[in-house]
């Protein structure tokens, strides 16, 4: 492991670990997860993976669903506070179940963010209510380098929210850079799992053959340069989020 991927598999305290690799677990157990390194997936971006990752299939288990969004409130209250949240916005599609179901758990109000407006005003893009001078945060259920957070923050505040958190179930963290370039937009990333939780995870129960395991290992330490190899992208920058 790189110490790019040291850094970004690092979790702050032994709760934040755990959730981790619980969360790693039920995605595999629900096959959320898929490695398929002998025939790579190609990317709307067209980068060639060996790794595919569904986190929608969660809204169909509801005991899944229970635990992760548990684990998703005790992580926000963690590292934001208790009371340091005033409403909830979901990004469309993916984020509006997730930030429904943590909504509710945390007493808060909820919206949704489009990717494109609809209507005209401030509000073309919430919809909902606008949360106007309220302490927004931005659900979604992944991110690969964060671009959409930062267009769906933006949103946010151009419609008068303050929107300094973003919340996701899954965080690639293969990328380098992601959490830097959220940073320099005032937005703080919170995640459960990246893909080496998923990796050590894998390592406790034969989910996937050891020739696989390591393929895509390899990818995660140099993914520009794995789907280069495969007649994929070979552009250095990061995908767009998928």
């Amino acid at each position: 492991m790189t110490a790019l991927s040291r850094k970004i598999a690092g979790h702050a305290s032994d709760w934040d670990r755990d959730a981790a690799m619980t969360t790693a677990r039920i995605l595999l157990e629900i096959k959320a997860i898929n490695f398929r390194p002998e025939e790579p997936y190609t990317l709307t971006s067209g980068w060639k993976s060996p790794v595919y990752i569904d986190c929608r299939r969660i809204i169909y288990f509801p005991q899944a669903r229970t635990k992760i969004c548990e684990l998703a409130v005790e992580k926000i209250q963690r590292h934001i506070g208790y009371e340091s949240i005033e409403a909830v916005a979901g990004g469309e599609t993916a984020g509006i179940p997730y930030a429904a179901w943590i909504a509710d758990r945390m007493g808060s109000p909820m919206a949704y963010v489009r990717k494109k407006p609809k209507g005209f005003g401030r509000n073309a893009l919430i919809e909902g209510d606008v949360p106007e001078g309220k302490r927004t945060l931005l659900v979604e259920d992944l991110t690969t380098d964060g671009q959409s957070k930062i267009k769906f923050a933006q949103s946010l505040r151009d419609a008068g929210a303050f929107c300094n958190h973003a919340f996701v179930v899954f965080f690639y963290g293969v990328f380098a850079g992601s959490l830097e370039t959220l940073a320099e937009n005032d937005i703080a990333l919170l995640y459960l799992a990246t893909w080496w939780d998923v990796l050590e995870a894998c390592r406790e129960r034969p989910y996937f053959p050891a020739a696989a395991m390591a393929e895509v290992h390899r990818f995660l330490e140099a993914p520009a340069e794995w789907s280069a190899a495969r007649g994929g992208a070979t552009s250095n920058k990061r995908p767009p989020e998928e």
